[in-house]
Formats: structure tokens, sequence, C-alpha cells
């Protein structure tokens, strides 16, 4: 694998296959090799250099956690003093990797004899780490100072959604959590309702993207946060926390000079009135994640001009754009039955001028904003 090399187009993938087969391998493992060369390339955004002397699984790779959040987890077992931690699920070593990089000692376990394997491939530059193919569930965790767990989501690529199916189950989770100071990464959509109040929950995003939810217990929970929004960009970092369960609502407003979209971590923890009353804005319509008001930047915020408000009409929408000549046309939309892909076609828009609307609710009407992106 490490001769293979970068891999940058098609033609390097089709003189890879030639060489391979040349040198008399076997097309099982041409296959198998491609295949890792192009989930390496996948895991850069992830993995970052580490991404080249590594392996991977498809499911592995999809549910394994940015090394940039691993080591915020990492962190924290390390600020509260804990020296050996369990990495119950450690999935092909994510987690592991950054906590074995602080210099804690790590006894990482998982369930399928493939990802174990794959883990201690990737792991083997430790000496700080152990890989063991074990049912978790069946542990003796009392040696342990901490737990780390990422329950699997995922069977043959079909994702779990009902937290009884989790691998782990939530159940176990929740019941070890209670015997050990403990770090739980779950999927960003979790419901509220089924996170305990005595954990603090963290929704973290990654320049935009919402990656998870972890839950903090015992010494790694920070005792005055109940909920927070983290927001990781190339900039840093950037945090809104509160220290209620309860969330708080931001008050309705008429539209303002500008139209505002939360970054989804903000959305998901439910700070989006924490955040409004922060910057002194309001929602459009309750329920909807758009927020208005005068000029503000702020790095949770992607800002709209507001050019017009149109009733939702597909007739009159066609009309209004065909005659400013508009073609490339971005639609987004909260709290309207649309497909913007279908609504682009029913347009059909042959002009030359990009534009960006927005098919929502204000206040009770459905409508169409007509915005233009700020950027800060």
């Amino acid at each position: 694998m490490d001769s293979v090399g970068q891999i940058e187009s098609k033609t390097d993938v089709l003189k890879l296959v030639t060489d391979l087969r040349k040198q008399g391998h076997d097309p099982e493992l041409v296959g198998d090799v491609l295949s890792q060369v192009k989930l390496r390339r996948k895991a850069e955004g992830k993995f970052g250099d580490f991404a080249q002397q590594m392996i991977f699984t498809q499911s592995g790779l999809e549910q394994a956690s940015r090394l940039q959040v691993a080591a915020l987890h990492a962190g924290r077992f390390r600020d509260a003093g804990l020296a050996h931690i369990a990495d119950l699920g450690c999935g092909i070593g994510a987690e592991s990797l950054a906590l074995a990089s602080l210099d804690l000692t790590v006894s990482a376990f998982e369930l399928d004899e493939v990802t174990a394997a794959v883990a201690t491939y990737n792991l083997a530059s430790f000496k700080n780490v152990t890989v063991e193919q074990e049912d978790v569930t069946k542990l003796d965790l009392s040696k342990y100072d901490g737990l780390f767990l990422d329950p699997a989501r995922r069977d043959e690529n079909k994702r779990k959604f009902d937290p009884i199916d989790f691998t782990p189950s939530y159940d176990f989770v929740l019941t070890v959590a209670k015997t050990k100071p403990t770090i739980v990464k779950l999927g960003p959509g979790m419901d509220h309702d089924l996170i305990p109040d005595e954990a603090e929950a963290v929704w973290v995003s990654v320049e935009g993207e919402l990656v998870e939810v972890g839950l903090y217990f015992g010494k790694v929970k920070r005792p005055e946060v109940s909920r927070a929004a983290l927001l990781i960009t190339s900039k840093g970092f950037h945090e809104l926390t509160s220290s209620n369960r309860a969330r708080t609502d931001a008050e309705l407003g008429e539209l303002g000079e500008f139209i505002y979209e939360p970054d989804s971590s903000i959305i998901r923890s439910h700070l989006i009135g924490d955040l409004a009353n922060q910057l002194n804005l309001k929602l459009i319509a309750n329920e909807i994640a758009y927020l208005t008001g005068d000029s503000v930047d702020s790095p949770w915020l992607k800002k709209y001009k507001l050019i017009d408000s149109l009733p939702f009409d597909r007739k009159k929408l066609k009309a209004y754009l065909k005659a400013l000549d508009i073609g490339p046309l971005e639609i987004k939309k909260r709290g309207a039955d649309i497909t913007p892909e279908q609504l682009r076609r029913e347009l059909n828009l042959k002009g030359s001028i990009p534009a960006t609307i927005i098919v929502t609710r204000v206040q009770d009407q459905h409508r169409v904003l007509v915005v233009q992106p700020v950027k800060q």
C-alpha cells in the first residue's frame, strides 16, 4: 500500500491497476488495494496526513471521528487527570489514536473481527495502546479510569435510528456512564428527550457540517454547562453554552434588512434563542430556524441581504425571476413542502444572472425571500 503513492485522477487509477496486474498480482488483491487508495483519499478530510499511513473500511471511515474532534474528547480525559481509558467499540481506532497521542494508556475493544484488525494496524506505532476483539458488554470495567463509547449506528451500510438497536445498546451506554467518567459520541440528530439530565451535551459542527453530539458524564463534564454548540473552523473554535436543559425561544419579529441562517450546531442544540438574544435578532416564524434584523457579523451565522419578499406562487415567481434575467438559482427552504430540484425545473429559468431564494414561512404565511449572500 505505501508504495502506491498518491492517486489524483482516473488516469492514475488506470495506471495503478495496469502496473499491479503486470506485476502478477491477483485481481482480487488489486481491487482491495484500489479500494484502500480511494478510502485514503476520502479519509484525508478527517485524518489529514495520517490517512496515508492508515487502512480503512467503508463503514469504519464513515463513523470514525475527525481527529480534531477526537482530540477534544481526549483532552477532557487528560484534563480530568484520568490516565487509563477504555475505548469501548473503537472502530478503526480514531479515538484511541487521539488518546494515545496525549500519552494516556488506552485499552481498545472492538466486536467485529475485521474492524479490530484494522484498528490494530492503525494503532501499531503506539506502545500505550492495546487492541482486543471483545464484546464490551461482557468486560470488567472496574480497572479503567474513564470510558469512551461510540456505539455502532450502522449495520451493513444501513443506518440505525432507534437507540435500542445501537451496538452496544443505548441502555448499556447509560448504565456504564453512571459508574465512571464517560464520554459518549452519538449522531447529532439524537432526540433531546433521550439525553440524561446529568450529562453535558455538546453538538459539534466542523466548517458548518454537523458531525456529532458528545455526552459527558462525571469528572469530564463541566458542572456549569448543560448544553453547548461548538463550531470548529479553519480560523478557530467558537462555543455557545447554556446552564439550562430547557431551551430559550427567540422572539418573533418583522422582516429586517438581513436574514440569518444559524449554524447547524446552534439549531440542533436548541440555542437559537440564546444566540438571537445576544445579537438582538428575531425569528421570522415559530419553529423556523431563520433570524432577521439589522446588520451583525457572527461566525455562527450565514448572512443574506433581503432584496424582496413575495407570496409563494410558482407562476408569479417564475415571471418575477424571468423579468430579472435570472438563470443560475440557489434555492434554500425551511418549513416549505417543496423539493428545490423540482422547483428549479418548474421555473425553467434561462437567464444569465445568478440569484438566491429562500422558500419558507414568515410569521404564518408561505413566502419567497429573494436574498443576496453577504461575505463576512
